[in-house]
């Protein structure tokens, strides 16, 4: 990557210089040259050894897959199996000894020993990559066994000019709040700035008041932000949310800020004017990972809010019976799914409209995929199958499209059953999925939804535009109890 030479990456006591990140960074291109490490994975905390293991690896040619904090200790294993990775860089080596099998070593060139390289036993050497393959992202999942997304790094480099372009600040000093893993931030957040000579401050995400992928302590976050005043940001809307309601309470918001990006799940224009009055300079974006995050975005000089903004100038937005088509900067295909590889167009599975402005509007999901406040994507009925695992329960339907966290309406099989028995078993199922797609509250039904034709088809499948209509109140009420900032404690940060 040809960053500019005079970025700077900083975290809350370091400062490096971009000759210091690339020196450390030709240290670890040596040592895994000397392994003949051509895959390799990166499971760690926000941090500039995040960023230098980024960096290493992409000038060694070595293809790199960022694992989510955030995922279940399953998905990790289905993603690095199913790339067929050889080695772990990670800030936690017991977790990686005891679910991935690795012998373990020290990296004590990096961040005095703060990350571990795990070569891993046993790794089936199958999997099928495109070539040109530079960084795989597994995106939240919307099933158990989320999908690799394959792209090349002449792409993202590309993606970054153009977001640095189009963000209109000089050399910007940048806070990432976002996981480093997640595509955006890493691409936003971290190569943009670095090509128009910016500061990258990247705090540890316990720094910033969080527990693993939980905000425990929304104090740090305002804080952080405020004594660092950074001149952009990129929040999902949960975090957007809770930036109004604290200047709402009387939090001062630092007058550094210029652009602050929101996406990952559509935000209300409300919200965003409510946003802009109160002094946070938000524009809302459209995109996915396949088409190396960012298709469309709002900016100063073209701004329609409401709308996902205008399409990125690399990148053509046509419509299929009204679901929206992108070509122009797609991915070179999915992991193992050669049929998928060198497509010169995505169907996004979102349906949407260019206006006579040129802005892009997202307006619904062609399929019945829940996109939560946070950004992730969720299969209702793969949490709806965990759920109904337990003969104690006859029907389940998953909700939380555009809310923090999941929420569900129960039939049971008998009316002698106890609530007390259907927390427990979603207690336990909860426990084996990740953060953002366990059931937080739900909602006991008085009598079965199959027994109206209306709510159920023959198969047994929920008719769900109906049921959100027929129990909107007792939906709302799951939501309503709840405060909207302390629900970050409980669901996950992240695209």
């Amino acid at each position: 990557m040809s960053a500019n030479a005079s970025y700077s990456i900083s975290d809350l006591q370091r400062r490096y210089t971009a000759a210091e990140i690339e020196a450390y960074g030709d240290e670890l291109c040596e040592l895994l040259g000397q392994l003949d490490i051509t895959r390799l994975a990166l499971l760690a905390d926000n941090s500039i050894e995040w960023v230098i293991v980024d960096l290493a690896c992409r000038k060694a040619n070595i293809t790199l897959l960022p694992l989510p904090t955030f995922f279940s200790n399953s998905q990790c294993n289905h993603a690095i199996n199913s790339c067929s990775i050889t080695a772990v860089i990670t800030d936690n080596p017991v977790l990686v000894e005891t679910e991935f099998l690795a012998h373990t070593s020290r990296l004590q060139h990096l961040g005095d020993g703060r990350l571990s390289l795990c070569l891993l036993k046993d790794v089936p050497q199958t999997a099928l990559i495109p070539q040109g393959t530079g960084k795989i992202t597994f995106t939240s999942g919307s099933t158990g066994q989320p999908k690799g997304v394959c792209l090349s790094t002449p792409q993202l480099i590309k993606q970054a000019g153009i977001l640095a372009e189009l963000s209109g600040i000089d050399s910007p000093r940048h806070l990432c709040l976002l996981p480093l893993s997640t595509l955006l931030e890493n691409i936003a957040g971290v190569y943009a700035p670095m090509l128009v000579a910016g500061e990258i401050i990247i705090p540890s995400h316990e720094e910033l008041g969080f527990q693993g992928s939980a905000l425990v302590d929304q104090g740090k976050l305002l804080t952080m932000i405020q004594q660092l005043r950074p001149e952009s940001l990129i929040l999902i809307p949960q975090l957007l949310l809770l930036l109004l309601s604290a200047i709402k309470k009387g939090w001062q918001l630092p007058d550094s800020l210029k652009f602050v990006a929101v996406g990952g799940s559509k935000v209300s224009v409300e919200l965003l004017l409510e946003a802009r009055q109160r002094g946070i300079p938000v524009f809302e974006g459209y995109g996915l990972s396949e088409c190396a995050s960012v298709v469309s975005l709002n900016t100063a000089q073209a701004d329609n809010p409401g709308s996902c903004g205008k399409p990125l100038p690399h990148i053509e937005v046509s419509f299929d019976e009204g679901e929206v088509m992108v070509s122009g900067n797609v991915m070179l295909g999915y992991v193992n799914e050669p049929q998928s590889w060198n497509l010169q167009q995505i169907a996004t599975g979102d349906l949407g409209y260019l206006d006579e402005q040129g802005f892009l509007h997202i307006n619904g999901r062609k399929k019945n995929l829940l996109i939560s406040s946070y950004g992730r994507n969720i299969s209702p009925e793969w949490v709806e199958s965990e759920l109904l695992a337990n003969p104690l329960l006859a029907e389940a339907v998953v909700l939380g499209d555009e809310k923090p966290f999941c929420t569900a309406l129960i039939s049971v099989r008998s009316p002698e059953i106890a609530d007390s028995q259907i927390q427990l078993w979603i207690g336990k199922v909860n426990q084996s999925l990740p953060d953002y797609a366990q059931v937080k509250r739900w909602h006991r039904l008085s009598q079965l939804l199959s027994r109206d034709s209306v709510l159920m088809t023959e198969n047994g499948r929920p008719r769900r535009e109906n049921i959100n209509r027929v129990f909107s109140e007792e939906i709302s009420q799951l939501y309503e109890s709840a405060d909207p900032n302390q629900e970050l404690e409980t669901a996950s940060l992240e695209n």
